[in-house]
């Protein structure tokens, strides 16, 4: 009888205890997806990208019987791209950036 009564009791403490472990799981937690050193990195990488976009913006001309050779500078076909393809590449950093190392 002491044996079964030593069992009971331990069932009925894991149990309670098994409850706790439950009831504390039920509880919402809110986190970010990402660290703060993500996200700046991100912000970066988008500057970057909008900085590339603006630069290929304009050379075109108010007359459309006119042909404007500013549309074929070196800014709009190779830096500006370039700027965009190393904004993505930032981004891609910042998705993959381990914050805790």
């Amino acid at each position: 009888m002491k044996k079964e009564t030593v069992k009971e009791s331990q069932n009925n403490v894991s149990s309670t205890e098994a409850k706790t472990v439950v009831e504390e799981n039920i509880k919402p937690r809110f986190e970010f997806i990402f660290k703060k050193k993500n996200y700046m990195w991100m912000i970066i990488g988008l500057i970057v990208i909008i900085t590339g976009f603006a630069l290929m913006a304009g050379g075109g001309s108010d007359d459309p019987a006119v042909f404007n050779e500013a549309i074929f500078s070196w800014r709009r076909i190779r830096l500006a791209p370039t700027l965009v393809l190393i904004g993505f590449g930032i981004e891609m950093y910042a998705i993959l950036l381990n914050p805790d190392k």
